[in-house]
């Protein structure tokens, strides 16, 4: 019996750093798919954010769904999206993280939770996906840009199918990306301090 707890609780804490993942790339639509998949029967939500199922919640994900992919594709509003997201992405993986800790009946606890999960895990998807925007702004003058968010729409969608049907394999992946990422910034962060 405890080995399916300790599965169940591995697999929850999978899906939440890898809904939180897809809000690294995605504001919106994560929220808008994770809302209409809880209205479907097909993903239990807690009980504090059943509301993202809710009539209200799935009209505004859907319009910021909407404004997110297009406003995107369009050269200066990438990059102020982009900038705005810097904050709205992280919040929306502390949502989506929080909401998946179904087990937890206090929302306090299941914010702090989803915070704590969710704001990195989406955190590091943005700040590759901001580095790759700025390399493409400088080295095609923007011109990929649309092309490249294409792709991340994409990428969303997959990576939140995968998170919700095999949720430890993509949150092990998403952590193993991390990890080397960082290591690589550490890294590169130590040979320029001694050139400098």
């Amino acid at each position: 019996m405890g080995n399916v707890a300790a599965a169940d609780i591995v697999s929850t804490f999978g899906l939440a750093i890898a809904l939180a993942a897809c809000a690294g790339l995605r504001a919106w639509l994560p929220l808008l798919l994770a809302g209409g998949l809880s209205r479907a029967g097909l993903l239990d939500l807690g009980e504090s954010f059943r509301f993202l199922s809710g009539n209200q919640a799935l009209a505004l994900f859907a319009a910021a769904t909407v404004i997110e992919v297009l406003g995107d594709k369009v050269p200066v509003v990438d990059h102020t999206l982009d900038a705005l997201s810097t904050v709205l992405r992280p919040a929306a993986g502390a949502v989506l993280a929080a909401s998946v800790f179904g087990r937890i009946t206090e929302p306090l606890q299941a914010i702090t939770l989803g915070v704590a999960i969710g704001a990195p895990s989406a955190l590091v998807p943005h700040a590759g996906k901001a580095a790759l925007r700025a390399a493409s702004t400088a080295l095609t003058a923007g011109v990929a840009n649309p092309a490249l968010s294409l792709v991340e729409d994409g990428l969303t969608i997959v990576l939140f199918v995968l998170a919700v049907v095999v949720p430890i394999v993509v949150a092990a992946i998403l952590l193993a990306v991390g990890v080397l990422l960082l290591r690589r910034l550490l890294t590169r962060g130590r040979a320029a301090a001694p050139a400098a």
